[in-house]
């Protein structure tokens, strides 16, 4: 781990010795999971003690949690989010959320104001089919302007729930298109000026399942909530009241303890349990932290095997030992299980203060009786780019002080940020410069892109497959390629960030333009 200074001074820690964020190497730790809240809470004036006695830098408690192992001390069932019922008439399925405020237990024993999708924390499950038209009523009814973004859609611009089309309390937004994408898993959540990072973390979070008709599809677990199981990882902060904070100064506060949540439960000390009445599960995994790296792992160092990456299904199944998620990012794996399996977070502090530690999170109980045929040998096909003629851009990542900065711009205004503008059908390869020593998560909207090198190194195994979200290390690069397609707009942009939603807020975030060639 190297010590990286945020913009006020202090440092934090990133796992920048790492060139890609999924390996196939000895799991992170052996331990059992540690009661992270009672562990940083005790060393909250420790840390703050150093601020002061060192002219604003401290060093974080990022890996000291798995040297303090201990066994969670409580159980419950895992709680799978409810799946919402579209209503179809015709070709066209009209989905309605309501996006409000409520209470729930983000640290354990104590209440919260939250905020939520028809519910007080989180959202419903969407299901998507590929090449059906929906239809989506939001209203707002938090008290402030919001917007819904649809994390990894390919769709028009003014659908894309970005900053434009920020919708009052009191209003319905209702975006419509047809669905392009194939099978994957997407997400939605807010993307409003500068309450990004307080609306997601108060638990404006869903998941989005799209299906399709591929034969990868139809051999692999689909039925939701028994064999096809979605996993919402949330590592947050709040104060010892239940105050949930999302900010530089909330997170200067006293008596801070750092939450892991799963499916909006906290798993600080406790095992969430499943029972798995088919022999091959598929897990589906969201990072929907602010700022953490969340790292999947069996807690005996058995692999995963790995189907799917943000933008899709790769080539074929990959064994892992762990699979790195920056946040904002998705995958997809399955597990055949004759013997029971307990799955592990490790938790990596993505920006100034955060809770780090290995965590035992689900405890899986294998129940099946079926035997499933063999993984399919084939899911997807994925021609890499060959850039060669491909238009070439460089985006860097940078700071002054406080603020964030894209290609020097800071972008807490549309009039303020920097704008790309491209054509349809235009081929690029952009090299991601990060002139900070932070950890960032690039993150692009409209179209998926291939990872073309990390830190000047190719890359292999998983990261062939298809992103939208990838780590950039402090102090590193990475390219990626991609082709625009199928949309323009000469009034509505798309964005381009760091998904650290505070660093977001913070001014790094772009706009990007698709016009007509």
């Amino acid at each position: 781990m190297a010590d990286i200074t945020e913009p006020d001074g202090r440092t934090s820690a990133t796992g920048s010795s790492n060139k890609s964020r999924h390996t196939k190497t000895a799991r992170t730790s052996g331990g059992k999971g540690v009661h992270r809240r009672r562990f940083l809470g005790g060393m909250a004036g420790v840390a703050l003690g150093a601020v002061a006695g060192a002219g604003g830098a401290f060093s974080l408690l990022t890996e000291a949690g798995k040297n303090k192992a201990s066994a969670a001390t409580n159980t419950a069932t895992l709680t799978v989010p409810d799946l919402l019922e579209g209503t179809t008439s015709g070709s066209t399925t009209t989905f309605t959320l309501e996006a409000k405020t409520g209470t729930a237990e983000v640290v354990s024993g104590v209440t919260s104001s939250t905020m939520g999708y028809n519910q007080s924390f989180l959202g419903p499950t969407m299901k998507w089919t590929s090449g059906d038209t929906v239809l989506l009523n939001i209203t707002n009814s938090l008290g402030e302007d919001t917007t819904v973004h649809f994390h990894g859609a390919h769709v028009p611009a003014k659908m894309d729930g970005g900053p434009q089309v920020a919708f009052s309390d009191g209003t319905t937004w209702s975006p419509t298109f047809t669905v392009k994408d194939e099978a994957k898993t997407l997400w939605y959540h807010p993307h409003a000026l500068g309450t990004t990072a307080k609306q997601a973390v108060h638990g404006l979070a869903g998941m989005i399942i799209v299906e399709d008709d591929s034969t990868a599809s139809s051999d692999l677990p689909s039925t939701y909530g028994t064999d096809d199981i979605p996993l919402i990882f949330q590592s947050l902060a709040a104060d010892s009241s239940g105050d949930i904070k999302y900010n530089l100064t909330g997170y200067l506060g006293s008596g801070l303890s750092f939450p892991l949540l799963l499916n909006g439960t906290n798993v600080d000390d406790t095992t969430l349990t499943f029972t798995a009445t088919k022999t091959r599960t598929r897990f589906r995994c969201l990072n929907a932290s602010p700022s953490d790296i969340i790292t999947i792992q069996r807690s005996d160092g058995g692999t995963l095997n790995q189907i799917a990456t943000d933008q899709g299904y790769l080539t074929a199944a990959t064994e892992v030992t762990s699979i790195r998620l920056v946040a904002g990012a998705r995958a997809e794996f399955v597990l055949d299980l004759s013997d029971a399996v307990t799955l592990q977070a490790v938790v990596t502090t993505g920006w100034v203060r955060g809770g780090s530690g290995t965590y035992d999170v689900l405890a899986i109980t294998a129940s099946g009786t079926d035997t499933p045929d063999d993984l399919p040998s084939s899911l997807n096909t994925i021609t890499r780019y060959d850039t060669s003629d491909f238009t070439a851009r460089t985006i860097t990542l940078g700071q002054s002080g406080a603020t964030m900065l894209i290609n020097g711009s800071a972008g807490t205004s549309m009039s303020s940020m920097a704008m790309i503008s491209t054509t349809l059908g235009a081929k690029e390869i952009w090299t991601i410069k990060n002139s900070t020593q932070l950890e960032h998560s690039f993150h692009l909207h409209d179209v998926p892109y291939q990872v073309i090198s990390i830190n000047g190194e190719d890359p292999t195994g998983v990261d062939l497959g298809w992103f939208d979200t990838y780590e950039v290390v402090g102090g590193g690069s990475i390219e990626i390629a991609m082709e625009f397609t199928d949309f323009t707009d000469d009034t509505y942009m798309y964005m381009l960030h760091c998904h650290l939603l505070q660093h977001e807020d913070e001014g790094m975030m772009a706009s990007l333009m698709v016009t007509e060639s």
